[in-house]
């Protein structure tokens, strides 16, 4: 680096495209593009844009064109976004390249910039999604393009909401389109989101997908949801991943949908086999907990009948616990109760109570607390404002935990700007 100290850039003129590659001469022309003046800034860019698809690439040179896009002027970034178009996919699938070209992106300023962007990118929408590089540029599209130039991606995510809906990264990028979308392309999403709901609630990353929309609080969403259920509940409480937006359901749908659901767990042998499922007992709870007052009541004598069965689980002195308050708040003194637990006193009795808290913690994929040696593990979502990259050296992320998963897979990897890109 030394030689470089003092030295003025005319000095280096011809050469200025080799020392982009170079990781002490790259460092030396950003110093001299931070300078601000326009002359050197343009003698660098000369050298430079026929070569912007390599040095987008290029373990090095990628920080010199992250600089020349923000230094350079309008006119001289237009021919910068023209040479890269042509690999523009190429680019963002590049663990470097991606990282340059979020920075284009960011530095867009003409509606010139934003369609040779959209036309490059348009038609492999769903691949770019799927790529642990690429859809961090999706994501910068969705920051930056706002919701008319973004339609692109979500016409994409629409019409393959299945395929995107059900990957590690497209069910973040999913929810990310959910929030970027205006009014018109929200309903048009979130219906083509209901018409395929109960293939995605059974999938480990899907299922947060559809937990998102309820989270909404939005009836107009969460009723259609929660009808595209009916006459599973059943089936779909003793699954792993579907069990968990069954619950959500109790929770925030309307007391008539509730009422249908509560209704389908009342079917004679149901309530049997749900108390002995690992998942499917967990949905128990939740409808004794959430369901309207009168279907309340016939949970209450559906469940005390089974009670001694299985008394010696957590979850039934969870579930005797639940019965013996319903029977005190409604001062049932003349019906049959439940004899008290030496140690119900120790249990809390509140909504949460059948779900342990974990926010910050990814556990190893296939180990699930099924409720036979504690709590069930609170189900959160993948976060895709905690997405980073990986270095260059780092192994792939590892995939999500479906009941613990606050922080997506690939945080702490290394210091990102908060959607994936280093500067």
């Amino acid at each position: 680096m030394n030689r470089y100290i003092n030295l003025p850039l005319e000095q280096v003129g011809g050469t200025i495209y080799e020392l982009c590659k170079d990781q002490h001469g790259c460092r030396y022309l950003q110093k001299q593009l931070e300078n601000r003046d326009p002359d050197q800034v343009h003698m660098i860019w000369m050298e430079t844009n026929p070569h912007v698809v390599e040095l987008m690439i290029d373990p090095f040179g990628n920080y010199l064109c992250q600089k020349l896009l923000e230094y350079c002027n309008d006119d001289e970034r237009t021919v910068l976004i023209q040479n890269a178009a042509k690999d523009m996919v190429r680019i963002a699938l590049n663990q470097h390249g991606t990282r340059a070209l979020q920075k284009m992106i960011e530095f867009v300023t003409t509606p010139v910039h934003v369609s040779l962007i959209i036309e490059a990118l348009r038609h492999q929408v769903v691949e770019l999604i799927q790529d642990l590089n690429g859809n961090h540029v999706i994501q910068k599209c969705l920051n930056k393009l706002g919701p008319t130039d973004s339609e692109f991606i979500f016409t994409a995510v629409g019409q393959h909401c299945i395929e995107v809906g059900t990957h590690r990264h497209g069910c973040c990028v999913l929810q990310r389109c959910i929030d970027h979308a205006s009014g018109s392309q929200k309903v048009w999403l979130i219906s083509q989101i209901t018409e395929h709901a109960l293939h995605l609630v059974q999938d480990p990353f899907g299922n947060y997908v559809v937990q998102y929309i309820i989270d909404l609080n939005e009836p107009s969403f969460t009723e259609p949801l929660a009808q595209r259920f009916f006459g599973k509940i059943g089936m779909l409480s003793r699954h792993k991943f579907s069990s968990n937006v069954v619950e959500k359901c109790l929770r925030c749908a309307s007391e008539e949908s509730k009422d249908q659901m509560v209704s389908e767990l009342l079917v004679p042998g149901e309530m049997e086999r749900l108390l002995k499922d690992s998942f499917g007992n967990y949905v128990v709870q939740t409808a004794l907990e959430h369901s309207p007052q009168p279907m309340k009541q016939q949970l209450v004598e559906a469940i005390r009948p089974m009670l001694p069965g299985i008394r010696g689980t957590p979850y039934g002195r969870r579930l005797g616990a639940k019965i013996q308050q319903h029977d005190s708040q409604s001062n049932n003194n003349s019906g049959q109760t439940t004899p008290a637990e030496p140690s119900q006193a120790q249990i809390a009795l509140n909504g949460n109570q059948g779900r342990a808290m974990s926010n910050q913690s990814i556990l190893s994929p296939g180990v699930y607390t099924n409720g036979l040696n504690g709590a069930r593990a609170q189900m959160a979502y993948p976060n895709p404002a905690n997405l980073t990259l990986p270095g260059p050296q780092n192994a792939p992320p590892q995939p999500p935990r479906m009941n613990s998963y606050q922080t997506y897979p690939g945080a702490g990897r290394g210091q990102g700007n908060g959607d994936g890109a280093f500067f």
